[in-house]
């Protein structure tokens, strides 16, 4: 029976039946101290008043707690301070809130609150903090909240607002805190927010402000922060903007419209650590006497019009070096003019970024850049730095991005940068360098990119180059004086995007071990001196885009192979010695992007490419003419003798075969154009999205020809690797076959509308979506108990996940790794049976080795098994890890990547430490079985002792997700274990190996 509203029974018992209403739409253990077996004063996170004990307090931050938030709690009358922080709480904020006449304090932060901030919060007259930010709001903030005399601070940013920044905000003399950053705020910012006198911060970044910052907000001789990043903010800064803010600490306003000049006075702001004017429109010079702030950490003004004095070299660079506490020192893509003076290599030995460069600045890098000790990224590109790079700069050996491109450095690349084993990004490029390659480059560990074109290198490229088995992105030696063979050894860049040696002086044949890079979108190597025919082992690049091997001395016939080649969009062989018939399909129909010119011994092709006929094709043309004019006769007579009697035979089996098995739509294969899958999904309307994924978006659609409702992932091609992903799916779902993976109806390769490329795979649909959106359901879906999934079913659900599994490692011709196991990749029909979906990144595994390599480490965090961060191998066992992951965010219902896991927790530490005896980890929505509560560990089943097959279950997920390899499970051995399980669930032989399943 519900409890009814009072504020008449002046006694803790109107609070204790409060409280337990309030516990009653609350899912979680934490509150099972909340009974009356004990006082309300002894429960769990309540604090009681001395004096009349009653609830003064409610601490539940951090609980786990999901549900929404009771009404009755407007029965704690005496309540002050609220405190529901880091939950996983839904629905509304009751508006009943506002009858807590005594209430101070209240803290909704991070969860997951829907609907309106209730504007009768007004009511609350002693309320000191409001804070609701990263939730789920709507609407407008209330005008109704200016008028709380006692407000100090108000935060509801990461939330989904609109409308204007209230006015009546300025009436609140007490406000210290203002927080409406990250929402979707327009308007200008209010003037009456500068009637504040106590204010100290204002937070409203990432909105869409536009306007003046008022001026009043300068007189504000309180404000230590002000912050508004990415707005549409317009006008100037005042003069004296260091004089009327003395305490002023940061000042962060980058992407917007701002301009003039930066105030000088703020050399006056003596507690200033952050000055962020990124990207505006700022003009004049950069304040001089910037060394008086001595505890200057970042200093930002990149990407705007400034520039120095005449006849000033940088002078405020070297007032810098005073600014013993700066990390960073951005100020590129500005109209700064002069020497760069050594004195950076005496800035602050605490530095970590510095970036000077798109200016016109000259002169030498100093040699003493070895004192910068801690810097990790150094970015000095496109300006006019001469001489040599200093051998010293292999001395930052925490440096990850090193930039010097496009200058005029020359000199030989010093072999002390290889020391630098932790860069990940090195850009030489577009300078004077001579000079060999240094063999050192190839103690890199992490090096993803490396450009060292247009230099002046020469020598043979060192074989260490190709051991960087972490490059992944791109290798650029182009237009260097590079000699010399193509090594076998490139075949070890498993992992590369892009190869370009184009405009050297390389020899010899084209090494056939390319054909092991099969991560290669662009293979460029136009104006060399190889020879030879182009391999045949380059078949196996399936995902080229990008092939130009123009103006070698190659030979022999263009191989057919390149007309099969899905991805590929631009092939450039001219000016070779190819000879020979020019294919005609694939790419070969596309004049405008092939080229073949300068090949004087090709012919055939399409008639735009103005080739000659083949002469031998002529001949012979000729020489069966006659025959075929003789015997034509004959043949047409026969054919049509042959159809007629195929024809009424076809009907006599057809008829057979129809009666004993109706064909069914269902196993049927339809080849579908883009008008096709624009017509069946409303021109690819949002209404019909149903997910996003790395590479492209999913669509419900409903094919015209038979009604048959499918899912239709077209790829979003401008993404670098949505090719090869195309490639890679269609390769693995069209070599497998099994009752828990998606099934592919087709997949088209197409134009658009637009005469652009289309390609997208035709699947099943699934109604009942993914599994993602079962456990962390969108806000837009509201509480719904059909996302309340039982035991039973988590349990089916990872049984068949398993045996999908079980069937790609043990059960195909080849061995398959999915890579992406997660739950949006995991969907549910009807009958909620599951189906693993999503083989975009999938690798099959060599027979023989039973390993594979991978392009870089890819996946989704928190499902990546770590062994990948260092090494290149995938094996069945990371998708093992994967598996384990899965299994314990079904039964947490928690993320492996949730901010509580950090500072080396993570979901299986936290799940390990806590078992056997802390099972309140678990998803509270298990604790419901068909409505009602699971008591005592004991499900409705049939009496089996529910909490032994959960901790199982648990056992399981943390044998999959060990660290080692070697530890993990065997699917197969995983899927005899579940089984077991749920055989023990469900009530077959309770007394029947009893024993092996307590040990699991």
């Amino acid at each position: 029976m519900p409890i009814a509203y009072t504020t008449t029974r002046p006694s803790n018992e109107t609070d204790e039946l409060s409280l337990l209403a309030f516990k009653e739409q609350i899912i979680g253990d934490a509150l099972s101290s909340w009974n009356r077996t004990s006082h309300l004063c002894q429960w769990h996170a309540v604090t009681c008043g001395r004096r009349h004990e009653r609830v003064i307090a409610l601490s539940l931050s951090s609980l786990g707690l999901a549900g929404t938030i009771s009404p009755h709690i407007a029965n704690l009358t005496f309540l002050s301070d609220i405190d529901f922080t880091n939950n996983s709480l839904h629905g509304k904020i009751p508006t009943e809130i506002g009858r807590l006449f005594r209430l101070k304090f209240l803290d909704l932060r991070n969860n997951s609150l829907e609907g309106e901030i209730p504007a009768n919060l007004t009511y609350c007259a002693r309320l000191v903090g409001i804070r609701l930010s990263r939730n789920r709001l709507e609407g407008k903030i209330p005008f109704e909240l200016g008028y709380l005399p006692n407000l100090m601070f108000l935060s509801v940013s990461y939330n989904k607002l609109i409308g204007s920044i209230p006015t009546s905000l300025g009436n609140l003399s007490y406000l210290n805190f203002l927080n409406v950053g990250s929402n979707s705020l327009s308007g200008s910012i209010p003037y009456e927010l500068g009637q504040i006198v106590s204010l100290e911060a204002i937070q409203i970044s990432l909105n869409e402000l536009s306007g003046e910052i008022p001026l009043s907000l300068f007189n504000l001789s309180s404000l230590t922060s002000f912050a508004a990043i990415n707005n549409n903010l317009q006008g100037s800064l005042p003069a004296d903007l260091g004089l009327t803010l003395p305490n002023l600490k940061s000042f962060v306003v980058p992407s917007n419209f701002l301009s003039g000049h930066v105030p000088a006075s703020v050399s006056n702001l003596s507690s200033l650590k952050i000055l962020d004017l990124n990207s505006n429109s700022f003009s004049g010079e950069i304040p001089p006497n910037l060394g008086r702030l001595q505890g200057l950490v970042k200093f930002r003004l990149a990407n705007n019009k400034l520039e120095n004095r005449d006849g000033d070299d940088l002078s405020f660079l070297r007032e810098l070096t005073n600014c013993t506490r700066l990390e960073r020192l951005i100020v590129w893509r500005n109209h700064l003019v002069g020497l760069l003076p050594n004195s950076i290599s005496n800035l602050s030995s605490n530095l970590r970024k510095l970036s000077l460069g798109d200016n016109r600045i000259h002169g030498n890098l100093p040699t003493g850049i070895e004192n910068l000790e801690n810097l990790e990224i150094l970015t000095l590109p496109n300006m006019f730095l001469t001489g040599e790079i200093p051998d010293s700069i292999g001395k930052l050996n925490r440096l990850e991005m090193l930039e010097l491109k496009q200058n005029k450095l020359s000199g030989v690349i010093p072999s002390s940068i290889g020391n630098i084993t932790s860069l990940n990004l090195l850009y030489l490029n577009e300078n004077g360098l001579t000079g060999s390659i240094p063999l050192s480059l190839g103690d890199f560990r992490f090096l993803q990119e490396l450009n060292l074109s247009q230099n002046k290198l020469t020598g043979p490229i060192p074989k260490q180059i190709f051991s960087l088995s972490s490059l992944s992105r791109f290798l650029d030696l182009s237009h260097n004086s590079l000699s010399g063979l193509l090594p076998m050894e490139v075949g070890n860049l498993k992992n590369l995007g892009e190869l370009n040696i184009s405009n050297n002086q390389l020899s010899g044949e084209m090494p056939s071990t390319l054909s092991n890079c099969l991560s290669l979108e662009h293979l460029i190597i136009h104006a060399n001196l190889f020879n030879g025919t182009i391999p045949s082992s380059l078949r196996t690049l399936r995902g080229i885009v990008r092939l130009d091997l123009s103006s070698n001395n190659l030979s022999g016939e263009i191989p057919k192979y390149l007309g099969d080649f899905t991805f590929l969009s631009y092939l450039n062989l001219s000016f070779n010695n190819l000879e020979g018939k020019v294919p005609e399909v694939g790419i070969f129909k596309n004049e405008g992007a092939v080229s073949v010119i300068g090949n004087d011994k090709l012919c055939g092709g399409i008639k735009e490419l103005e080739l000659p006929a083949c002469v031998g094709q002529q001949r012979r043309d000729k020489h069966h003419l006659k025959q075929v004019l003789i015997i034509s006769g004959a043949i047409i007579c026969l054919l049509l003798i042959s159809i007629l009697a195929l024809y009424y035979y076809w009907r006599r089996v057809s008829n057979r075969k129809s009666r004993r098995h109706p064909s069914s739509s269902e196993d049927k294969f339809f080849a579908l154009s883009y008008r096709d899958l624009f017509k069946a999904t409303n021109g690819f309307s949002c209404d019909n999205l149903i997910g996003e994924g790395s590479y492209g978006s999913v669509y419900k659609g409903v094919l015209e020809n038979n009604e048959r409702v499918v899912a239709v992932k077209v790829l979003n091609l401008q993404k670098r690797g949505a090719s090869q992903s195309f490639m890679a799916e269609c390769e693995a779902l069209r070599s497998i076959r099994h009752r828990n993976l998606v099934k592919i109806i087709t997949a088209c390769s197409s134009i658009d509308s637009k005469g652009n490329d289309f390609k997208a795979l035709v699947f099943t649909y699934l109604p009942n979506g993914s599994l993602e959106k079962w456990l962390h359901p969108e806000s837009s879906e509201g509480p719904s108990q059909m996302r309340n999934l039982s035991f039973k079913e988590r349990l089916n659900i990872a049984i068949d996940v398993a045996l999908a599994l079980d069937y790609l490692h043990h059960h195909c011709e080849i061995p398959i790794v999915h890579r992406d196991l997660k739950p949006s990749n995991v969907l549910l029909d009807n009958d909620m049976n599951a189906y693993v979906g999503d083989f975009g990144i999938a690798r099959f595994l060599h027979e023989a080795t039973g390993n594979q390599t991978t392009s870089g480490v890819k996946g989704t965090t928190g499902y990546i098994a770590p062994e990948y961060g260092m090494s290149a191998k995938v094996t069945t066992q990371g998708n093992v890890y994967s598996y384990g992951i899965l299994l314990l965010e079904m039964f947490t219902r928690k993320k492996p990547t949730e901010e509580m896991f950090t500072d080396g927790l993570s979901l299986h530490q936290f799940v390990k430490t806590a078992l056997p005896q802390q099972t309140e980890i678990v998803d509270p929505l298990l604790l419901l079985e068909d409505g009602e509560v699971v008591k005592n560990g004991r499900s409705r089943n049939g009496g089996i002792n529910w909490q032994n097959c959960l901790l199982s279950v648990l056992r399981i997920g943390l044998s999959c997700s060990e660290e080692l390899p070697s530890r993990r499970m065997e699917m197969n051995s995983v899927v005899s274990e579940m089984y077991l399980i749920r055989d023990m669930y469900s009530g077959i032989g309770i007394y029947r190996n009893r024993q092996n399943m307590t040990d699991t």
